[in-house]
Order: C-alpha cells, then structure tokens, then sequence
C-alpha cells in the first residue's frame, strides 16, 4: 500500500451567540444556532437569559448571573476559539459589561450586535438602565449594529415615519459610536422593504427588497445578524455579508410562509437548504 501523507488539520468555522433563550424554538440562541447550521458553520451559545416565550408572547423573563455567563464565555473562547460573534438579548448593565469584557479580552474582530429591545409581539426585553450601558459598552465593539426601527426610536428618542427618515437615523446612531448601522426598515408600510447599510461618510448603500407576506415572522432580527455573522466568519467583507445574509432571510420567510406553528407568529424555515459545514486549515 503506497504511503498517504497525513491530511491538513482542519478546523470548523466557529461562530458564537451571546443571547436569550427562547422556549418556542423561533428566535434567540435557537435561531442562530439553526441559521449557523444552514449556513455551514459550527454554532456555539453563551444563554444571557432563559425567556419562557411561544408565538403569542413573552410570559416570563429570568435574567443569568454574570458570573455565570463569563464561565459560558471563558469556556468557548479558551477552548474552542471564535471566529464571529453575534451578540442579542442584554437584558441588564453587568451582562453587557461581561460581554464587553469578553469581546476586549478575546480581542474579537468580528462581532454582529443586534439590539434586541423590543420582540415580535411588542413586548419589551430590555430595562431602560441598560440601553445607555450598552451603547457606551458595545456599540465600538461591534463590527455593526442591526436595529430595527423600534429599538433605532428606542436608542434615538424619536420615531422613524418613513423611508425619507433612515438615513437621517442610521447616521445619528452612526455618530453614537457604532463603526457601521444597518437600520432595518421592514415596519414601514408599503410593498417593498428597504434597509440602509451606513459605514462611513460615504454614501449609504439602500437595500431593497418586495415584502413577502408571512404571518410567520417571529425571529427575523435574531436570524438576520445570525446570517451576518456567519457570512463574515466565513470571510466575507461586511457589504457582501449583509446582501447574502439578506438573501438567505428572504428564503426564509417565504419558504415558511404556509406553515402554521402555533396561534401567533410563527418561525421561519431556517433549514429550506442547508449547506454542508465549511472546514478550513486549522491555526
């Protein structure tokens, strides 16, 4: 038998969500962990929050210690390693600074910030004493921010009413701290959605796309920045990342659009086609 010289060692693309959990399945670290796996990578989780929630609702919240959540942190990061963070539910002051700790310590270079504020059915996941925190905290951190247009009025202190407004509000919260906005414009009314992609004095880049429509639209903001940071774990440039991340939640929603989960809003179809988990050479 000829001699085969030992494979390249390889290693999975390594993508981690700091976030809440969620009973139903549809959104939090649920969804990312689905969103990674349709995308090829290998999906890691530091719960900030246990949330007992289903389509109708958050009934109730139980907040995790922060020294629980730097042992979830220290665990992953000291072992495994990361190659993006997603960041979502801080529903308190000392878990963003936990998190800030981490993404300084671990010297993080790719992190997606969703500032989960509000949920689908209005209900609200944050106390107000931890909104300035996390903009202080998080926002330099972070490689961009993905609020929508509830948690953009919530960080701004004014309503977005049309689409002429988003880039107005996507360079006020430019100029918070954040080193690049994508202002999610799916609650304005209309047949089209349009999300604007800020990263500088530059000009905005206008993201446009026909609505779909769906009952079935429980975790979107969680499945969005999941697909980001998978997309730039994955190598992409941060634009690229957000237009195939966007592609992938379009699928999403309109391959789940006919299915019935529940009474309320209902999940997407994270897994309409899956990718094969990416290798690559190990460090």
């Amino acid at each position: 038998m000829p001699h085969q010289a030992p494979s390249e060692p390889q290693r999975y693309t390594r993508v981690l969500s700091i976030a809440g959990s969620d009973s139903g399945g549809g959104a939090g670290i649920q969804a990312d962990l689905k969103t990674f796996a349709a995308l090829g990578c290998y999906g890691m989780t530091a719960i900030t929050a246990l949330t007992a929630q289903n389509t109708l609702g958050v009934s109730a919240i139980h907040g995790v210690p922060p020294e629980m959540l730097k042992a979830q942190l220290s665990a992953v990061f000291d072992d495994i390693g990361v190659d993006a963070v997603k960041i979502g539910m801080l529903h308190a002051p000392d878990i963003v600074r936990t998190v800030a700790w981490a993404l300084k310590h671990y010297r993080v270079q790719r992190v997606v910030l969703d500032p989960v504020m509000v949920a689908t059915s209005g209900d609200t996941l944050i106390t107000p004493s931890t909104v300035q925190v996390l903009v202080d905290e998080l926002f330099p951190l972070a490689t961009v921010i993905t609020p929508n247009l509830d948690e953009a009025a919530l960080l701004l202190g004014r309503t977005i009413r049309s689409a002429g407004e988003l880039e107005a509000a996507a360079r006020d919260l430019l100029a918070m701290g954040a080193p690049a906005v994508l202002l999610k414009g799916g609650h304005l009314p209309g047949m089209e959605v349009a999300d604007l992609l800020v990263t500088g004095p530059g000009p905005a880049q206008r993201l446009v796309s026909r609505r779909i429509e769906s009952r079935n639209t429980h975790g979107t903001g969680c499945t969005l920045s999941s697909a980001i940071a998978s997309h730039l774990a994955l190598g992409q440039p941060l634009d690229r990342a957000v237009a195939l991340a966007r592609a992938y939640i379009l699928q999403a929603i309109e391959q789940g659009a006919d299915a019935y989960t529940g009474a309320g809003h209902g999940p997407l179809n994270h897994g309409f086609a899956p990718v094969a988990q990416h290798k690559r050479a190990r460090d």
